[in-house]
């Protein structure tokens, strides 16, 4: 079995594609990135002039967005160029073109979506700008039909995490046509040390509404005063309506952190957190239980998958503020408590979430498609 996977930009496709080399099954691997950006051993097809568009555009401060161009230039390359192979693996919203002309060679088509049902996606996120008073920068209406007819004419649709498959389940989409496959973490890139960790409260991801950050910021009041809040990540705009709301003495942002640094991060704080409102898995949560982190993170988020909750990790409603505040102060006045949560998730993930347990799933899904159980 052969499997070409095609994604415009770098998301987790990168990891998979090893995974499939790893294994003799990769066909080839498409994408934006150029191929100096590529891992060297795989063998790539590039399309750099659009992920130099999309970095360019807003630097340049044009109107709108590329993201529409970039999905619909994408796919219709691919489709002129269609590798051998029996099994397609595309990114939702830049495949539509190439479903149709993979599955007339005999392909069967796999849909990768980083997130929840773009329906509710676009509810959540909705609704909470508006409970903010934020503006709304709603989806290009193109963009959301092109991931529509791609749930309807894909094989299969790959989601990280069991909440985001329930939203398509509930907008109709078949329970058979929707898998989960939880994604990886470097095992060696992530790790806990032997040095102290500080009263600290992590986050690390874009510092905006579908992260959960004023809930987060909110709730962190109850920990006590010698605690502080590191937000790492790029600030989403609008957010200092957020700020300005706050007592913002405690909390430090920190914009966007390298992965060393990032690494660095996790091995410091005592406790890491994502309350994202709406997520497709958050690779952050087993970053962070891989470096022994005491992880608090919220249901909509792939860490229902990631562990058990009390054992490995804990887990809150999103948009629940009490409850995090309630968890949070829980683990603050609790060291014995953070260190058993931290090594009990580092024991988790290193049995079934490194990347090469992801490839190892991955394949077992593509098996299954290509070669279904006959029904007794």
């Amino acid at each position: 079995m052969k499997v070409a996977v095609a994604v415009h930009g770098r998301f987790h496709g990168f990891e998979l594609a090893a995974e499939l080399y790893a294994r003799r099954m990769l066909a080839r691997l498409d994408t934006t990135y150029p191929r100096f950006a590529c891992p060297a051993r795989l063998k790539v097809r590039t399309v750099p002039a659009l992920e130099i568009l999309r970095r360019v555009w807003p630097r340049l401060h044009l109107p709108g967005n590329p993201d529409l161009f970039i999905a619909q230039s994408f796919a219709r390359s691919l489709a002129g160029h269609l590798p051998q192979a029996d099994i397609l693996v595309g990114w939702s919203g830049a495949s539509l073109e190439a479903i149709r002309p993979a599955q007339a060679r005999g392909m069967k088509v796999v849909l990768e979506r980083g997130s929840t049902h773009m329906a509710h996606q676009t509810e959540i996120l909705r609704d909470a700008y508006g409970r903010f008073g934020l503006e709304w920068r709603a989806t290009d209406p193109r963009l959301i039909a092109r991931e529509l007819a791609e749930y309807q004419q894909a094989d299969l649709i790959c989601t990280g995490c069991s909440f985001a498959r329930q939203t398509f389940v509930e907008r109709g989409i078949a329970p058979s046509k929707v898998a989960v496959n939880p994604y990886g973490v470097d095992l060696d890139s992530f790790s806990p040390d032997a040095g102290p960790r500080l009263k600290r409260v992590l986050f690390a991801g874009q510092v905006g509404l579908r992260k959960g950050i004023p809930w987060l910021i909110e709730a962190f009041r109850a920990l006590p005063t010698d605690w502080e809040l590191h937000l790492a990540g790029p600030v989403e705009p609008g957010m200092e309506q957020i700020f300005a709301r706050h007592d913002m003495t405690r909390i430090i942002l920190r914009g966007p952190l390298s992965r060393q640094a990032l690494a660095e991060e996790y091995r410091r704080a005592a406790i890491f957190c994502l309350p994202s409102i709406e997520e497709g898995f958050g690779m952050v949560i087993l970053q962070a239980m891989a470096s022994g982190c005491a992880v608090v993170a919220s249901t909509a988020t792939g860490g229902p998958d990631a562990g058990e909750n009390g054992h490995h990790l804990v887990l809150v409603e999103p948009a629940d503020t009490a409850a995090l505040a309630e968890r949070l102060t829980l683990l603050a006045i609790d060291p014995d408590l953070r260190q058993r949560l931290g090594q009990a998730a580092r024991d988790r993930v290193s049995r079934g979430f490194s990347w090469n347990d992801y490839g190892q799933r991955a394949v077992q899904l593509y098996q299954m498609l290509t070669n279904p159980k006959p029904v007794c």
